[in-house]
């Protein structure tokens, strides 16, 4: 049977890696896609400058298929877009805004173009756009995330059902049993954040991940929804945020907590207490820090394995 996502993306595995802000440069990316699957370069706390900076690094790193993530928030969005197309990039997964003001850009210069939603309604209007694929992400998730709080088993059938291009699933997942799962709801494959933040290539600061690998059930939650819902790991500047919210803080008065670099401070810096930690529910099941490659690899053969054992199955 022929994989859509794997074909559309020239990739081995349908297995994506997620471009998340100060964890995703090329050496990650290009672990990823060297390894089999689909690595993302996160722009979305890069310079014009930097980007192109990763992107060539990316190239030299790897002949394999990688991509770019960009919010389409970006302040930079135009020159961030201008280094993508003068780089020659193939492949974009934008998110964060709307997918009708970029996706006829990106497309007239022969680039691929998936776009992450957080519901139905977004996916509808991101295949009107003209995407190639969607990217389902239940609030589950890590980072930025959406309001519904709709979880990731809901989502990704009823995304499936509404739209007719390829999906992939995001939220929760860490390992092969649930990349089966993503796929026995409908995705043809998935994409990955908090696992691989949590590997030897990625650019987050050592302490972060630590603090990944020793997160329990509960201790991340979606936070900071009268700016842009986003999922923290608990800290000192969570518990800020939660007592301001707990007060009925105004978005002005949200803002001025977050300040600037505050995610920059936490993931990067490894400010532990003062920094915005970023990181999903999945953080929970994660005990390692491993190599990108071992974590693909990983994944892939427990999918495998947990597919020809629920085969067996005798109802």
């Amino acid at each position: 049977m022929v994989n859509l996502i794997n074909n559309l993306f020239g990739i081995k595995y349908p297995i994506v890696q997620a471009g998340m802000v100060w964890c995703s440069g090329w050496e990650l990316a290009s672990a990823v896609s060297e390894a089999g699957g689909l690595g993302l370069i996160g722009a979305g706390s890069m310079y014009p400058e930097v980007l192109r900076s990763h992107i060539r690094k990316c190239r030299a790193a790897t002949s394999n298929s990688f991509g770019v993530n960009i919010p389409l928030s970006c302040p930079d969005i135009k020159e961030l877009m201008t280094v993508i197309v003068k780089e020659n990039v193939k492949i974009v997964f934008t998110s964060a805004g709307n997918p009708m003001l970029w996706t006829d850009f990106l497309k007239d210069h022969g680039i691929c173009v998936a776009h992450v939603v957080s519901n139905t309604t977004f996916a509808r209007k991101a295949e009107d756009a003209g995407v190639h694929a969607i990217v389902a992400e239940g609030f589950e998730a890590g980072g930025h995330n959406g309001r519904e709080e709709t979880a990731t088993m809901c989502l990704v059938p009823m995304v499936c059902k509404s739209v007719s291009v390829p999906v992939l699933a995001a939220g929760g997942i860490g390992c092969g049993r649930g990349m089966l799962a993503a796929m026995a709801l409908g995705a043809e494959g998935v994409q990955i954040g908090s696992r691989f933040a949590a590997s030897l290539e990625s650019s987050a600061h050592a302490a972060f991940k630590r603090a990944i690998v020793n997160a329990a059930e509960g201790d991340t939650k979606l936070s900071m929804k009268k700016l842009m819902p986003v999922r923290l790991l608990r800290n000192s500047f969570f518990e800020k945020v939660q007592l301001l919210e707990g007060n009925g803080a105004s978005r002005e008065e949200l803002i001025n907590l977050l300040g600037k670099s505050r995610a920059k401070k936490g993931m990067f810096e490894g400010d532990l207490e003062g920094g915005e930690l970023e990181i999903g529910q999945v953080s929970a099941a994660i005990d390692s820090i491993k190599p990108a490659a071992a974590i693909l690899e990983e994944i892939y053969r427990d999918f495998l394995e947990v597919k020809k054992d629920i085969s067996k199955l005798d109802f």
